[in-house]
């Protein structure tokens, strides 16, 4: 079969790998689409994503749904032919957590997932044609969500974990700063939560266009603004830019909430975050999701539609032109997608 695997930074290529045959409590998976994601662009370009660093060469992607060709031994409630896509975090050790994170999967101290070098050996993904995955890993597609759309459960489930990590959102007014893939899903699972009105703000026309097309009410450029967003009760910051983080923290009401979404640097860094303590603010972390997964499926079931997220299609053969593509905002691109099958 084919992979796309990083050899170290700047090094991708399109490998020959032997197909993968299911041990007992497995699933082959023949793989349809993969959608790039932040840390697949960080492999590419520094071989490494935070603090994982590449050690051996790496199947990327853990955004990925494809169908069922075979079930290993003892695998029974899943069906050869059906859709499918994945949770891609499994959890290391007892999966025992202290009684305060009862529940929170997500902040589990040992977790291997899709398309990771966080151990060693390293946690390949689905940036391939074939891909055996322990059973309990299997999410089936509800009719009428297509692999390509299942693709975007994984992000889609990071925005709703967000969206939950702020309470209930009914009738209320929120921002999104920065509008990349997870901020334009944020908007979408902000509306779908029952918010009413979302406002968009990027410095990027092109990004905007995407949050209007995903449920945005309003679109704010700030680089162009003559009135940037202020007053705002309840913000996503979504770009994960240490320079950002001034302003937005300006910007939110005194007394209110800013949930942090985009993924900081793991080193130090220079932000002004005065008022965080004037203005009284709640700065609430949000990370990867725990089962969200789920609800992310019968949102697109119930009619959320990732369409206009879906900006540039590549073959599995142009994964090093989608990478660049995907990495490059002056390409206009929001999810570039990759055909795996």
């Amino acid at each position: 079969m084919r992979a796309i695997v990083v050899h170290g930074a700047g090094d991708l290529r399109v490998d020959e790998r032997p197909d993968p045959v299911p041990a007992p409590g497995e699933v082959l998976v023949a793989m349809e689409w993969g959608g790039i994601c932040g840390s697949d662009l960080a492999y590419w370009r520094h071989g490494a994503s935070g603090t994982a660093v590449l050690k051996h060469p790496l199947v990327l992607g853990h955004e990925v749904a494809g169908r069922i060709v075979q079930l290993g031994d003892g695998v029974t409630g899943l069906d050869p032919g059906r859709a499918v896509t994945f949770q891609p975090a499994q959890l290391v050790g007892d999966g025992l957590m202290p009684e305060r994170l009862a529940g929170r999967t997500n902040l589990y101290p040992s977790v291997r997932y899709f398309g990771s070098a966080a151990f060693d050996p390293h946690t390949d993904g689905g940036f391939c044609e074939l891909k055996a995955v322990r059973a309990e890993q299997i999410r089936v597609l509800p009719d009428g969500v297509s692999t390509r759309h299942g693709a975007i459960a994984e992000p889609l489930a990071v925005a709703m974990h967000a969206v939950r990590r702020a309470g209930d959102l009914r009738g209320k007014t929120v921002q999104v700063f920065g509008c990349g893939p997870i901020g334009s899903l944020v908007v979408a699972a902000a509306k779908f939560a029952g918010a009413a009105v979302v406002i968009a703000a990027d410095m990027s026309d092109a990004a905007l266009a995407v949050a209007r097309a995903m449920g945005a009410d309003e679109a704010v450029n700030l680089a162009t603004s003559s009135s940037p967003p202020s007053d705002l009760e309840l913000v996503f910051e979504c770009s994960g830019a240490p320079g950002a983080l001034g302003p937005v923290l300006r910007a939110t009401a005194k007394g209110g909430t800013v949930v942090q979404v985009g993924n900081l640097p793991g080193s130090a860094v220079q932000a002004v975050l005065g008022d965080l303590v004037t203005r009284e603010l709640t700065w609430v972390g949000s990370y990867r999701f725990i089962e969200e997964i789920d609800d992310a499926l019968a949102a697109m079931r119930a009619g959320l539609d990732v369409a206009p997220l879906l900006t540039h299609t590549f073959g599995l053969d142009q994964a090093g032109e989608a990478m660049r593509v995907a990495g490059d905002r002056s390409t206009g691109s929001s999810k570039v997608m990759l055909r795996l099958g």
